[in-house]
């Protein structure tokens, strides 16, 4: 199993490196990724449950790393958001098995 303590190191430096070549690209995500908060409307660990699902269904280790951690969630909520990406992954799975139907043509 991956040693994720490590890999969140690993992962924070490499980061930083891309921070330090790319500025702006940077910027703009911490941007993008703070933009939740100022609404108000979810709380931290609501936010944070949701980034573990959707970062499951989009197959990102670093997702998955820091978000974990980040969420001060216990291991039984963080298995129900988990729950949900499974269910959406189906759900988009059947969705686009429509579409390849579809696309096949009668």
């Amino acid at each position: 199993m991956l040693d994720w303590n490590e890999y969140r190191k690993e992962l924070a430096g490499r980061l930083g490196e891309f921070s330090e070549l790319s500025p702006g690209t940077m910027e703009g995500y911490k941007a993008l990724s703070g933009a939740g908060k100022k609404t108000g409307h979810l709380d931290a660990k609501t936010r944070e449950l949701i980034a573990i699902a959707v970062g499951v269904t989009t197959r990102c280790d670093g997702c998955i790393a820091v978000h974990t951690k980040a969420a001060g969630a216990s291991r039984e909520e963080i298995a129900e958001a988990l729950g949900v990406a499974v269910a959406l992954n189906a759900g988009a799975a059947m969705v686009y098995s429509a579409r390849a139907l579809d696309a096949l043509g009668d």
